[in-house]
């Protein structure tokens, strides 16, 4: 169930049993009494209100959700920043936001964990031919493939934001050949870096192994085509986490039949779930997760929206925000 959340700028609390400003969370019990708990230690002053709770709309300066609140621009108006309960920010729209409001995508360590774990594994499944296995079991066939090992393989990355550049720190001791790409230029040890579209090109060449890490915005959509796909060496491998809009899932199928790609592990599809009798469902050489690889953690949650509570109330920038003429 998604979560609202909502609290006045430190700087105006007040020790008392009402405050001006108030912080709303609408969520189950158990998620709610979580999150109480904590901003009860952290941010003792701040007026809680839980679902079922009398509250003002007016009275909203911060929100935490998963999807726009209905009536948000209109009846919200002194609403400042709106937190996503999640990495992603695309199922939230700025043109829905009151024009004043901030919006700021959840970066905590539970996600970042999680997410190294699932393309570590991923990764390495697609390194040591995992679908093709499962497809040979499936048919009761016994034939071994040419082994490589990791440094002779090179992976390549596409975002380096806080998620992919966590990636490939996770990667790096197994001794892969690392680059990354992003719209603009960034530095990591280890890493070999490319940036923007005169540079994708030459970064698909010398990916064995790719991963989509990116945001959805306009610019990124659909940017897993068959162009690009055909930019990989023969016999590539894709891990995509990014969004389900980002790939074109016939392009995938046809690039798996020709052979220009050798296996690929999807978390996300366009729509999800994928309809019943969906080829990707039974495809031999695809591994398919229903968007599990990372999910926010409510704990650390909780105490990554109090530093950026704190961080706006000081006037700092907020871990995660999202600049209204990027989309990310």
């Amino acid at each position: 169930m998604p979560i609202l959340l909502a609290a006045s700028r430190i700087s105006t609390l007040q020790a008392t049993t009402r405050c001006e400003m108030a912080f709303y969370c609408n969520a189950d019990e158990v998620r709610a009494r979580a999150i109480r708990d904590c901003f009860s230690r952290e941010l003792p002053d701040l007026r809680f209100v839980a679902a079922g709770e009398p509250f003002e709309p007016e009275e909203v300066q911060y929100i935490l959700t998963w999807k726009v609140i209905p009536e948000l621009r209109e009846r919200y108006r002194k609403l400042e920043v709106v937190f996503s309960l999640g990495a992603g920010v695309d199922q939230l729209r700025f043109e829905e936001l009151p024009q004043q409001a901030k919006l700021v995508r959840l970066i905590e360590p539970g996600i970042i964990a999680l997410m190294q774990e699932y393309v570590v594994m991923a990764t390495l499944a697609l390194h040591r031919d995992l679908p093709i296995y499962l497809g040979q079991r499936a048919e009761a066939e016994w034939i071994k493939h040419p082994i490589r090992p990791a440094f002779g393989v090179r992976v390549g990355v596409m975002g380096l934001g806080q998620l992919g550049q966590a990636v490939l720190r996770a990667l790096a001791p197994f001794g892969f050949e690392l680059a990354g790409w992003s719209r603009t230029p960034r530095a990591m040890e280890g890493v070999s870096s490319f940036a923007g579209d005169k540079e994708l090109a030459p970064f698909l060449a010398r990916t064995d192994i790719l991963i989509c890490l990116l945001p959805l915005t306009n610019a990124t959509h659909g940017i897993l085509s068959r162009t690009l796909l055909a930019q990989l060496p023969m016999g590539a491998g894709l891990v995509h986490v990014g969004r389900g809009q980002h790939l074109d899932q016939d392009a995938l199928l046809e690039a798996l039949g020709s052979g220009q790609l050798r296996g690929a592990v999807l978390d996300v599809t366009d729509p999800e779930p994928l309809p019943k009798g969906h080829a990707i469902w039974n495809h031999p050489r695809i591994l398919l997760t229903p968007h599990i690889a990372s999910t926010a953690q409510t704990d650390t949650a909780a105490l990554a929206i109090v530093e950026n509570i704190r961080r706006h109330s000081r006037g700092e920038d907020m871990i995660g925000e999202v600049k209204r003429d990027r989309g990310y």
